[in-house]
């Protein structure tokens, strides 16, 4: 259930991103600098929506900030592939823009799931048996 929420949530994400930088890049921006004045709506937009939809946590400082470093350590991937496939490939930002996000989605799913679920694998491994347990 959670996953199809973060997908729900990441594909709007996603698409907001997706349409902003294509039509900055269609104004004269290059890929680098559209990305770069995107990050801010969505990374807020993002954050907003995982708190309350997808992850049902209470906003704070420590998962906004943990959001922030997560989605921060994207940048850097998003423009890179951007500049790869439009600047020295010369692929159409159209095409440039959404097949960077599908590459990128397993990484936002794990990166998120650390920024709101700090102790996911004390979780986790309390739903292991016991090894060796006696009864």
């Amino acid at each position: 259930m959670r996953f199809s929420r973060f997908s729900l949530v990441g594909g709007l994400c996603a698409i907001l991103s997706n349409g902003l930088v294509i039509a900055l890049v269609r104004y004269g921006f290059t890929s680098t600098a559209a990305s770069l004045l995107v990050f801010g709506p969505v990374l807020l937009m993002g954050y907003a929506l995982h708190t309350v939809f997808t992850f049902s946590t209470r906003p704070s400082l420590l998962s906004l900030v943990r959001y922030t470093l997560a989605m921060a350590a994207n940048l850097p991937i998003w423009v890179a592939a951007l500049y790869l496939l439009c600047d020295v490939l010369r692929v159409s930002i159209a095409v440039a823009a959404p097949t960077t996000t599908v590459l990128m989605f397993i990484w936002n799913y794990i990166s998120a799931r650390w920024a709101f679920l700090p102790n996911v694998r004390v979780a986790l491994t309390s739903l292991r048996p016991d090894v060796g347990r006696q009864a």
